[in-house]
Parts: structure tokens; C-alpha cells; sequence
């Protein structure tokens, strides 16, 4: 398990942009991004997390999170914090929570707070550094495994943009060009995609009288429904200056 001396260490992450980085390249805070900009030039040292308390359970709770996913999926983790760089653009690079073995899809480890959370939202959030690490690590494929603070885990399955990944390496080869040539990026206003979302949850319904009265009902009721509503996209046809 990483202490809060380890995520604190930042060992060498000036010399390239990584996962974490392309969150806030693509963002919209334009003093976040900035400030990055001086941690790579080294301007600045990075920002002290050992008191963010959101980002300590994170850690600590990062392994747990492995092995809960372990267990209900069946699949094995490897190449836990794995630093890889791309072939190609030897800027980019990414600290692999884990790979899924068998297949190799993207591993990342989240905790989250319950008051606020979705679905979507998780998804959204962590986009960027998602497609990241796909680019990376040349997967088609990343598991985001997430624990919340209300004791939920919620494993979602996000599949490589290419469109947003073109975007994305755009975008951070003009940040890196700013981190070397000394000048100031600004932001790229590159809109987030709306998440393709794999999340399943099976529920064994077989002991509900309710369930199988409804599910009766809806199969009973399906046919006139679709009439229904075919009749009535007809009749608003025929309503003068209608389109």
C-alpha cells in the first residue's frame, strides 16, 4: 500500500505529461492550468496533497479497491503502478493503477463522495485521464472501479474515443509546447463526450409476485401502447400548420 509519503513524492513527473496532467489540460480552470504549466517548467513546486483528505482515502483505500474488483470480476490485476511511456511521443506517459488481465483494459482505482455522485458524472470527471492512459498504454478499452464514501462500489466500463483522443494529444502537444518554449497556455475549451457507459447490475427478481405481475401487465399492454402512439404522431399530422 502507498504512504502519504509516496503520494506526496511526485518522483520525477516534470518530465512528462501524465493522466492526472490531461484532467486539468482539458479542463476549464485556466489557474489550475497555469500552475501546472510553472510545475513543469519548474517554477513552482507541485501542489502538497498529503492534506487533502479526499485524496489520502483515495490511497489508502486504492488497494482494497483492486482487490474488491478482483474478487467480483474474476480478473486479475497486473502492472500495478506501472510507469509507461508512449512509443511515439516519449512526453506522454502514464502511472497505471493496473491492467485487466486477461485483456489488457485500463485499470483505474477512484474513492468518491456519495453525496453527489452518478454514474455519468464519475465518468465525465475522470475522462480525460481515462482516454489518457488508453492512448498510452495502446487499450481499447478502461475499467473505472469506484468506492464511495456511503459504501457503495460501482465498477463502470469506458471505451477509447479516438475522436476525443485526437482532441486530447492536440491539446497536450500545445501544452508541452508551452512548457518548453516558456509561453503561457491558455485553455483549450475542448468539450467532454458524453460517456458510453457499461454498467451491470444483475437483481433476482424471481421471488416478486409484484415483478411478475408488472412484467404480465407490460407485455399484456405493449401492442396498444404502440398503437396508441402511432395514432397520436398521425393526428398531430393532421393539425393545419403543423410540422
Amino acid at each position: 500500500m502507498k504512504s502519504f509519503a509516496d503520494t506526496n513524492s511526485h518522483v520525477n513527473r516534470r518530465g512528462f505529461v501524465g493522466g492526472s496532467d490531461a484532467r486539468i489540460i482539458m479542463g476549464g480552470d485556466d489557474v489550475r492550468l497555469v500552475r501546472l504549466w510553472r510545475e513543469k517548467r519548474g517554477e513552482v513546486n507541485p501542489e502538497n496533497l498529503s492534506e487533502n483528505l479526499i485524496v489520502q482515502l483515495g490511497t489508502v483505500t486504492e488497494d482494497l479497491n483492486r482487490l474488491w474488483y478482483e474478487r467480483n470480476s474474476g480478473y486479475a490485476i497486473k502492472d500495478v503502478q506501472r510507469r509507461i511511456h508512449h512509443p511515439v511521443h516519449k512526453w506522454m506517459a502514464a502511472t497505471l493503477d493496473g491492467r485487466v488481465d486477461p485483456g489488457g483494459a485500463v485499470f483505474e482505482a477512484k474513492f468518491m463522495l456519495p453525496w453527489t455522485f452518478s454514474e455519468e458524472a464519475a465518468a465525465e470527471k475522470h475522462m480525460a485521464q481515462l482516454q489518457h492512459n488508453m492512448w498510452v498504454a495502446n487499450s481499447r478499452s478502461a475499467i473505472l472501479s469506484i468506492i464511495t464514501g456511503g459504501g457503495k462500489w460501482v465498477e463502470l466500463t469506458i471505451h477509447a474515443d479516438p475522436l476525443y483522443q485526437h482532441l486530447l494529444l492536440t491539446a497536450e502537444k500545445k501544452f508541452w509546447r508551452c512548457v518548453m518554449d516558456g509561453e503561457e497556455p491558455r485553455l483549450f475549451g475542448v468539450e467532454t463526450p458524453r460517456p458510453r457507459l457499461e454498467a451491470v447490475r444483475i437483481v433476482d427478481m424471481s421471488c416478486s409476485n409484484s415483478w411478475a405481475e408488472f412484467a404480465t401487465m407490460f407485455r399484456r399492454t405493449k401492442s396498444a401502447a404502440q398503437e396508441h402512439e402511432g395514432a397520436k404522431a398521425d393526428l398531430k399530422k393532421l393539425v393545419p400548420g403543423r410540422r
